[in-house]
């Protein structure tokens, strides 16, 4: 699997405004680099699709992760549930918050070791979701990180 190549990659990702919660600035800035580093290099092959580029918007629905994909050719909604992402997420906030925090009045060493605790739990959501997206849209781990990035995004408001 190749990354950013031509026929199955991103070229836009669009956020349900609806869906969106307020923002602080770390966060906002966390949105905005999520989605200028997948747009910039990705991995994004749905499956029964002939080839993008995609466009993908992304929203929430009932408690559900709605992905629109859209190519020449091919449309096709996925929606997953986030149960199975609840605790994840629930500690990535908390972590990230201590982290936000850190990075303002700790130690270096205070600092990495939040830092270490949220990239496990951001590589730890990030493969349960490429596992989620299986038999839907193939992803690298890197892809997956950044969508991941986006859904809590999303899911601060929820």
């Amino acid at each position: 699997m190749a990354t950013s190549s031509t026929s199955h990659r991103l070229q836009s990702v669009q956020l349900d405004e609806d869906s969106l919660a307020a923002a602080s600035r770390d966060q906002e800035q966390e949105r905005q680099i999520a989605i200028f580093d997948l747009l910039e290099d990705n991995y994004f092959a749905p499956e029964g699709a002939n080839g993008g580029p995609y466009d993908l918007h992304m929203g929430l629905m009932d408690n559900r992760l709605v992905l629109d994909v859209r190519a020449s050719g091919y449309e096709r909604r996925h929606i997953l549930s986030l149960s199975p992402f609840r605790s994840l997420i629930r500690d990535y906030f908390m972590i990230c918050e201590s982290y936000f925090q850190a990075i303002r009045n700790a130690t270096p060493a205070q600092i990495e070791v939040l830092d270490m605790g949220r990239r496990g739990l951001h590589n730890e959501a990030s493969e349960l979701l490429m596992t989620r997206l299986k038999g839907k849209i193939e992803t690298d781990l890197d892809t997956s990180r950044r969508l991941f990035t986006l859904i809590c995004a999303l899911y601060r408001r929820g």
